[in-house]
């Protein structure tokens, strides 16, 4: 049993930088690979970002690619989102999810595990 807790959160202008952190409980998060996923209202849930186990690689959803970072570090049990020139279209609730496979998946129905969410807003 794997428990996520995203923090984070927060109101922000466009052009910004934002992070948000993914703290991972239980035992053998480093055998999860890990995911970030989004939904904004009236939306679909959508692939932001997902990283391999040990970090060996990562991939973007195509809106994010270039201005998005996904990283972990095992050592803390911890999973981080580095956002930079965000945009009003960014704005959701970001969700922190685990996979018990080596890669990241895009499709959230292949995840093991959810976070409660965090809302990012980016606005003037």
């Amino acid at each position: 049993q794997v428990q996520l807790e995203e923090s984070g959160a927060g109101l922000v202008q466009p052009g910004g930088s934002l992070r948000l952190s993914c703290a991972a409980s239980g035992p053998n998060f480093d055998f999860f690979a890990m995911g970030w996923f989004r939904q904004a209202p009236g939306k679909e849930r959508e692939f932001v970002a997902g990283i391999t186990r040990r970090g060996s690689s990562t991939s973007y959803g195509e809106p994010v690619k270039g201005r998005f970072t996904i990283s972990r570090d095992d050592a803390k049990n911890m999973v981080y989102l580095q956002m930079t020139s965000l945009k009003p279209e960014d704005t959701a609730v970001y969700y922190c999810a685990a996979r018990a496979q080596y890669y990241a998946s895009r499709d959230s129905g292949e995840y093991d595990y959810w976070g409660q969410g965090t809302q990012v807003t980016v606005s003037s």
